[in-house]
């Protein structure tokens, strides 16, 4: 993990706390946490925590696979993912919800981020060259071709992150519309840029919770389709670990 001199805090391998393999599942919401446990098949009390978090272990085949979750924000997801590489993770999937900014892109579909847009915190501390923080090309590859093979359709796109969700107005929407951006969500940006700056490889997948195409909001965060396609994704993440475990291909 990269050390930089200037950095007071740090996060730390507890006494305690699992020795992680490279594998990682990272979940925003805690229902989904509870639909990705049973899919992987991993029962009990969890691990560890990591702060609020519950972190839980299992396999995935012959593969050590972590899962943690819940998560919200930009600040709290990236304090997550540090501590995540700290406990041995270097490959990462990453499964929350986004709005749709287009319209046709509706409430139960999925976005798989391949940039991010940051209008978040968190990213600016942690210095790397691209301005449009991305995946790594291992995670993406292994989320793209597990979706396919399972035949479930998706978008590939750009994601706007925001620290001020009740702050998404008509006038950036549409400013965001105009830049080719699929979706918005709290978290993404700062996870792809802290795992560019540590050296890890970090992907997402994101499924449509809400609208903002037509610049009038319709929430589905309890529509049927919703919580089908919460189902539909969390089926897919053992695929997507099993690819990740045996990458093809260098970051």
């Amino acid at each position: 993990m990269k050390r930089i001199r200037d950095e007071i805090v740090c996060p730390e391998k507890a006494r305690n706390d699992p020795t992680l393999g490279p594998v990682a599942v990272m979940a925003a919401m805690g229902d989904d946490v509870a639909l990705i446990r049973q899919c992987m098949g991993v029962k009990g009390k969890p691990a560890s925590r990591i702060l609020t978090s519950r972190l839980y272990q299992g396999m995935c085949g012959d593969q050590d696979i972590a899962l943690v979750g819940p998560m919200i924000g930009a600040p709290y997801a990236v304090m997550v993912l540090e501590k995540l590489i700290i406990l041995g993770a270097q490959r990462i999937v990453f499964f929350g919800w986004c709005g749709s900014l287009r319209q046709g892109f509706p409430v139960g579909d999925f976005l798989v981020p391949d940039r991010a847009v940051s209008e978040e915190g968190t990213s600016a501390h942690y210095p790397v060259s691209d301005p449009y923080p991305r995946p790594s090309g291992t995670v993406l590859k292994a989320i793209e071709e597990s979706l396919t093979e399972a035949s479930i359709p998706f978008r590939r796109g750009a994601a706007w992150s925001t620290d001020a969700p009740y702050r998404e107005t008509k006038e950036k929407v549409v400013f965001f519309q105009k830049q080719g951006v699929l979706g918005v969500d709290m978290e993404l940006s700062a996870l792809f840029t802290v795992a560019s700056f540590r050296g890890v490889d970090i992907g997402a997948l994101l499924v449509v919770s809400d609208e903002l195409g037509s610049l009038h909001w319709k929430p589905g965060y309890s529509s049927s389709k919703l919580k089908r396609s919460r189902k539909v994704a969390a089926e897919a993440i053992p695929a997507i670990c099993r690819k990740m475990a045996s990458p093809g291909e260098k970051r």
